[in-house]
């Protein structure tokens, strides 16, 4: 049995008000949380830095009379003979623009797609929860129903999703208690952008032999 449900308190589209007066920031105004991207950067930058130092040397060694690198002699006299269409140059120039737009990609996403963000209720206090944090809040929830044996929760940044097996109890009473209490527990969670439920309930499969 398989039901598409929604926390039972809607999301707040403008600015509210919290209990002690401090002002609730609205969901839509919560953004997600920007990875700092370390290793692709410092790869980068390492890349970057070790070739213009080289060149920069090889430079430097050329003005002082002394002869240019093998290397650079080589890639200018490539650069100069080989034409464009050749299959060297046009797998280095796809290279090139898939790097590119791999960089492109990484400076415009936000990443951390494992942190939820959550509401804030203070215009200078950010905060996020983890999903493998949120699947076993929840998934501790929905063990307490009645007639509920194991549970699988998946939390996504648009749905959870859960799979339940029963062991006793009609089927339908247990789905709408966990759908009940799942919804509760979402709302607790405190996100900006509660995900929808999804929740479906089998009973035990039964192994033969």
């Amino acid at each position: 049995m398989t039901t598409p449900e929604r926390p039972t308190a809607g999301r707040r589209n403008e600015e509210e008000t919290a209990g002690d007066g401090v002002p609730v920031l609205a969901p839509d105004r919560v953004r997600r949380f920007w990875s700092v991207r370390r290793i692709p950067a410092a790869l980068l930058a390492a890349v970057v830095l070790g070739g213009t130092g080289l060149l920069l040397y090889d430079v430097a060694a050329v003005r002082a009379d002394r002869s240019a690198m093998s290397w650079r002699r080589d890639l200018a006299d490539e650069l100069a003979t080989r034409p464009l269409d050749d299959d060297w140059v046009l797998a280095a120039a796809a290279l090139a623009v898939l790097l590119g737009v791999w960089l492109l990609v990484l400076a415009a996403t936000p990443g951390l797609r494992a942190v939820l963000p959550m509401r804030r209720e203070h215009p200078d206090v950010r905060a996020g929860l983890d999903r493998e944090a949120a699947a076993l809040t929840l998934r501790d929830r929905a063990m307490e129903v009645s007639g509920v044996q194991s549970v699988k929760v998946r939390v996504g940044r648009a749905k959870v999703a859960v799979r339940a097996v029963s062991h006793f109890r009609p089927l339908d009473d247990v789905h709408a208690d966990v759908a009940s209490v799942l919804a509760d527990g979402i709302e607790e969670l405190g996100l900006a952008h509660p995900p929808a439920l999804t929740v479906r309930v089998n009973r035990p499969s039964r192994k033969k032999g």
